[in-house]
């Protein structure tokens, strides 16, 4: 069973693990919303909360390009 449900961006900073963890320490809460918004988007029906932390595991450097940045090294190293 796939479970739904709101989530803010300091729940996912307390939520998040593994590779998300560090992606999210770099991320400022305004640029996770901005993330959060376009997503919403994407998944009118909601995203899991797993695929929602793969995301931001795995997907680094699509999170940089939707905030304006080349790579995520840019946001690293900002």
């Amino acid at each position: 069973m796939v479970v739904y449900e709101d989530i803010s961006v300091s729940e996912l900073r307390e939520r998040a693990w593994s590779g998300a963890v560090d992606t999210l320490k770099y991320l400022t809460d305004e640029e996770i919303e901005t993330v959060f918004n376009i997503l919403s988007d994407c998944y009118e029906h909601g995203i899991h909360l797993t695929d929602l932390n793969d995301f931001f595991w795995f997907e680094d450097d699509t999170v940089a390009e939707w905030l304006g940045y080349k790579s995520f090294d840019e946001i690293m190293n900002r």
